[in-house]
């Protein structure tokens, strides 16, 4: 018995640290390139958010939408770099980033860490 209530408050007591329970992912962009930086984001529910018009330098404030199989459209100046579906977990942000030379990478972080 005494044994179950400590497995009970050592499991209760890990699942309360989490910083975030549940919520929708989010992502941001950073803009390291030499154009402008826009993403338009599709949730697999229909749904788009925008990020328009980053400008290098510059970093967006974040957007969160729906997890779930995710399309992105980035464009970068006036053409459309890259399209790329990905699947998107809650409690989750990414920092989708273009590097000096424009190239377009993406960096997820856990919220609960």
């Amino acid at each position: 018995m005494k044994r179950s209530i400590l497995i009970l408050v050592l499991a209760l007591s890990f699942s309360s640290c989490k910083k975030c329970k549940g919520e929708d992912p989010i992502a941001r962009i950073v803009n390291n390139g030499t154009e402008s930086v826009s993403v338009h984001i599709e949730t697999s529910g229909g749904n788009t958010v925008n990020i328009n018009n980053i400008l290098s330098g510059q970093t967006s404030e974040d957007k969160s939408f729906a997890a779930g199989q995710v399309d992105f459209t980035i464009s970068i100046g006036n053409q459309t770099n890259v399209n790329t579906s990905v699947v998107m977990v809650d409690c989750w942000e990414y920092e989708i980033v273009v590097d000096a030379n424009n190239n377009v990478t993406s960096v997820p972080h856990d919220r609960n860490e």
